[in-house]
């Protein structure tokens, strides 16, 4: 449904009545909003009409299909509101969005977990409000002791706490919920399990990083991820995943107490991460059927875990003694033993298997074995919408020879150039040369963030187009983690990222990111609104999205051309931010493409308490 629009003042006397009409409508069209979700009202304002869409801000083309050769960003018009969306949307995710999956009735299959796949709206039925915080909402309680504890009134829901009260995943605790390190698996304190499986694994002094050798992880779901919260201390990462489901705002919670995390599922497509990215996946109680569809969410992880990673996998099937548990046991063993998977530990209520080192094992199967191998022609690291395939992924030539992944361990691993940058030419020149670059921006940013933050202020950040991640590297001595966005359809180099011991996803910009509103405090773009014009989608969209994902008091790093800036300075005061800092092309010294600089800051709501009591 379209929102209506209301009518507006009349024109002054003497001015022609087609004027009078234009001047009108773009007075409608910047100053109202529908009465559809506004505050107060039942649903939401949408956007990306055609109105919207004939000044350059859509992201299809109704009627006239020649496309101008002026920029969207010259001729924006200053905007003084945009409305308040339904507080019933404060949690709103568009594209894992059920309603919308019930109101355009979409045949999805459940067993197949289609409904928590991505899905976004149209251009018709997107929201052109902004998203409000719950009722009482604070500043988030600062890393690190946000691993423990964060405001209940920021994530009003304790169904969790009172579900899982037995297995110490979280604890209502008045003002604040509590998080004790529990979980279904490791009741006791996630701390002792991840020392338990690096014992099993006899890594020294049971540290779970290996002397460096294991840095990044796959948390399969993860629930409130205290696993990835509790490996932090022990210098290693983990992508922390679990879908919108019934348990809907797990990854909400991770998100606040500052642990990586990302709202997915192993469905029909391919997680949003290239092939050989991780050391360790790991499954504590995820109830995942492994074996459904010839082991293809099995293999899934086969092709996200690099040459000689492990699966850490606890669940029933692995100790229980009752037929059906040793049932699965028995299928899920031969499965594995075809993939070339051997056991590497299994003690207790855990088994970890290891992948091999090399193809020698592939290319000595029995013909016509299955899992069959992957075509030649598969792209591994083509993620973005692409089905998963029934097939075992074959290591590069290069990872064959070398029997493994070539990688150094962490920290020399963050500015080492890895094998991988072959893929792309990019020499070790060009790398060492893109960190020394990052490195001197990121200080520069950090100096003009510096009278308004503190040390602790900064937790959870983006980089929404990173490239080689040098702008993530470049953060490494300060207390902060960085998601890393690789747009889905420039150049690949999210495989890159991961081999510095860094995490990440791709994604289309021109949609909205899987994750929860108010979930970072700094999102850094540059050039991504260049490069969303250059796609035809809608800046105006791209602001409301970042107005969504920022935390009531986080900030937003603009690099890209003046245009660009002078475009989003017109939407300050409808977005409630305000300027910090800014620095134009002539005095930006580190700039070889007329980029200019300007940070702002996402104003804290009416709803909301700017103290930060903890």
């Amino acid at each position: 449904m379209r929102g209506g629009r209301i009518e507006g003042p009349q024109s002054k006397r003497g001015v022609t009545l087609l004027c009078a009409m234009i001047a009108c409508l773009v007075f409608l069209f910047m100053y109202f909003g529908s009465f559809f979700g506004t505050k107060g009202h039942s649903g939401a304002l949408e956007y990306g009409t055609k109105f919207s869409r004939s000044l350059g801000w859509g992201s299809d083309n109704d009627g006239d299909s020649t496309k101008s050769d002026e920029s969207i960003f010259d001729n924006a018009v200053r905007v003084k509101s945009f409305p308040v969306c339904d507080d019933k949307h404060s949690e709103l995710i568009p594209c894992l969005d059920r309603n919308l999956i019930y109101q355009m009735r979409l045949k999805l299959d459940l067993n197949l977990m289609e409904h928590y796949e991505r899905h976004c709206p149209s251009a018709e039925r997107r929201y052109n409000c902004l998203i409000p915080p719950p009722k009482g909402y604070k500043v988030p309680i600062k890393w690190p002791k946000s691993r423990d504890e964060v405001w209940k009134a920021n994530i009003p829901h304790t169904h969790l706490a009172h579900e899982k009260s037995d297995q110490n995943w979280m604890v209502d605790a008045g003002e604040k919920i509590v998080f004790p390190g529990g979980g279904t698996h490791f009741h006791y304190g996630a701390d002792k399990y991840i020392a338990s499986i690096a014992n099993m694994l006899n890594f020294t002094n049971d540290n779970i990083h290996n002397e460096g050798r294991l840095r990044t992880v796959l948390d399969v779901g993860c629930g409130v991820a205290s696993f990835g919260g509790y490996l932090l201390s022990s210098n290693v990462i983990a992508m922390s995943l679990a879908p919108n489901d019934v348990h809907q705002n797990q990854i909400q919670f991770a998100l606040e107490r500052g642990i990586p995390a990302y709202l997915g599922v192993l469905g029909t497509k391919r997680l949003p991460y290239p092939s050989r990215s991780f050391e360790l996946a790991h499954c504590s109680r995820c109830r995942i059927d492994w074996l459904q569809r010839d082991g293809l969410l099995l293999l899934e992880l086969d092709r996200l875990l690099r040459p000689g990673g492990y699966f850490a996998y606890s669940s029933p099937e692995a100790y229980a003694q009752d037929e059906e548990d040793l049932r699965i046991w028995k299928e899920m063993s031969a499965l594995v033993e075809r993939m070339c998977w051997r056991i590497a530990a299994k003690k207790n209520q855990t088994v970890i298997w290891v992948k091999p080192l090399n193809n020698d094992c592939y290319m000595n199967r029995d013909p016509g074995t299955k899992p069959v191998m992957c075509s030649s022609s598969d792209d591994p690291d083509t993620v973005w919408g692409v089905s998963m395939e029934p097939c075992i992924t074959p290591y590069s030539e290069q990872m064959h020879k070398d029997g493994g992944s070539g990688l150094a361990p962490w920290p020399a691993r963050l500015t080492t150039p890895p094998p991988r940058l072959s893929d792309f030419g990019i020499t070790a020149e060009i790398f060492e040369k893109d960190t020394e670059v990052w490195q001197q921006r990121v200080d520069s940013y950090w100096s003009m963030l510096s009278p308004k933050i503190k040390p602790d202020t900064i937790r959870n950040v983006m980089d929404m187009k990173a490239h080689l991640g040098s702008f993530g590297a470049a953060l490494k001595d300060k207390p902060v983690w960085v998601m890393n966005v690789v747009p889905h359809d420039g150049l690949n180099t999210l495989k890159v990222i991961y081999d510095r011991g860094l995490i990440g996803t791709t994604h289309d910009w021109c949609e909205a990111f899987s994750t929860y509103p108010r979930t970072y405090d700094l999102l850094h773009a540059w050039s991504v609104f260049s490069d969303i014009e250059k796609k035809g989608c809608s800046a105006e969209d791209l602001l409301i999205e970042i107005d969504r994902i920022l935390r009531p008091t986080g900030f937003l790093i603009i690099r890209d051309k003046p245009v660009v800036v002078d475009f989003v300075k017109k939407y300050l005061t409808a977005l409630k931010w305000e300027s910090i800092a800014a620095l134009d092309p002539e005095s930006n010294s580190d700039s070889d493409d007329n980029e200019s600089v300007f940070i702002v800051r996402k104003k804290m709501s009416p709803h909301g308490n700017l103290k930060d009591s903890a």
